[in-house]
């Protein structure tokens, strides 16, 4: 069973740069789709980024389309979210999750129910 923890969250303040981390443990982690996604209080939990099992394509939300970059290390396991350009609506707790999808070529985060395996979750407060 993959297990996943995220770390790299914080206090930032407008227009500066975090980069996230989800690192599993567990095997076969080259077989799944890594998706990234944050819940603001108050809101629904939302997509925000995913990457596919080996690497090859990326799907991010419109809202950080240009801002954020999804990267992953299958040698290492871990997922990495560079998050730059911070804004105050981009706070919220961040998750990564895993949709078991060996050889997938291509990601969504449109179906979050799809991400079977979650992190516990990392806090990022943009505010000045």
């Amino acid at each position: 069973q993959l297990q996943l923890v995220e770390s790299g969250g914080g206090l930032v303040q407008p227009g500066e740069a975090r980069r996230l981390s989800c690192a599993a443990s567990g095997y076969s982690f080259n077989h799944y789709i890594i998706g990234w996604f944050r819940q603001a209080p108050g809101k629904e939990r939302e997509g925000v980024s995913c990457i596919s099992s080996v690497g090859l394509t990326a799907e991010y939300t419109d809202s950080v389309k240009g801002r954020f970059t999804i990267s992953r290390d299958n040698t290492r396991n871990i997922v990495y979210l560079q998050m730059n350009n911070l804004r105050p609506e981009d706070t919220g707790v961040y998750y990564c999750a895993a949709d078991w999808k060996p050889q997938a070529a291509t990601c969504t985060v449109r179906h979050k129910g799809r991400y079977t395996v979650w992190g516990q979750g990392t806090q990022v407060t943009v505010s000045s």
